[in-house]
């Protein structure tokens, strides 16, 4: 099984992690810093041809994205609305007893 994070690091140094029984991963403490992972990043895990292809979806991955998609006319800012993402987020969270 491949676990890789995307964007492809220039770095180019690799490590190992194992599964637990139920499927969880330690990602290695430089890997996180390299991708700006914190406490409650969540990913897209994605199989491909070559294994795992595992993309955080963090802020920094997010504003590089900023200006990609089209605002209409009277909506929100998208920092507004990723705000209000969050906070709905972190509800349903607390309502699973996280």
């Amino acid at each position: 099984m491949l676990v890789r994070l995307w964007p492809v690091t220039t770095i180019s140094k690799s490590d190992s992690v194992w599964f637990t029984t139920k499927g969880q991963v330690v990602i290695p403490a430089w890997l996180r810093r390299e991708f700006h992972i914190e406490d409650g990043t969540k990913a897209v895990v994605q199989a491909t041809a070559e294994g795992i292809l595992l993309k955080p979806v963090t802020r920094h991955a997010i504003e590089r994205g900023f200006g990609m998609l089209k605002r209409k006319p009277g909506d929100k800012p998208f920092a507004e609305e990723w705000a209000e993402h969050k906070k709905q987020e972190k509800g349903l969270e607390e309502r699973r007893g996280r």
